[in-house]
């Protein structure tokens, strides 16, 4: 990843990290955030060995409803709940219900962290932030992943974010 840019590729948008992370402590530090009823366009993906195989047509199709419905949200956030080896669901943040998309909300405390680098790194940013919540005293009841940026609209960029929202009790 080389060709750093701040402009837009019409793909993803450049990602800004400092909505995710704590203003006092700094970049990569963790947030905390709490969602009561947040309201998310909701699919499913088909993975292998979560490398997934359908995404970029579910994020299409879902964007199409989203719009049509003139429901998206000023920041698109998108969440990634990797099930299982073979398929994650996929939350795409909405301002009100859209037509034809299976809705779903989702409440609770979070703590986020902003990860850079490969997305083959997930696994151990999940382990770091397992780690992290549990040094703190919690418990962490779900992790979410939310990918930034598509992997070509990664390498124009030059960074990888990747951020992890994890709830907590």
């Amino acid at each position: 990843m080389s060709n750093e840019t701040n402009k837009s590729t019409g793909c993803c948008e450049p990602f800004d990290p400092t909505p995710w992370q704590d203003p006092a402590t700094g970049a990569g530090q963790v947030k905390e955030i709490i969602w009561q009823d947040k309201i998310f366009v909701k699919d499913q993906v088909t993975s292998f060995f979560h490398i997934p195989l359908n995404m970029g047509a579910k994020i299409i199709k879902s964007m199409k409803l989203i719009e049509q419905a003139q429901a998206k949200a000023p920041y698109q956030l998108m969440l990634t709940d990797e099930k299982s080896l073979w398929g994650a669901d996929i939350y795409i943040d909405v301002v009100k219900d859209v037509p034809g998309a299976k809705m779903a909300t989702i409440s609770g405390t979070f703590l986020t962290k902003v990860f850079k680098g490969p997305y083959k790194n997930a696994g151990q940013w999940a382990k770091e932030m397992t780690e992290y919540v549990q040094a703190k005293g919690k418990t962490m009841k779900k992790l979410y992943f939310s990918y930034t940026t598509c992997p070509k609209c990664a390498k124009v960029y030059g960074k990888n974010y990747v951020v992890l929202f994890g709830q907590i009790d």
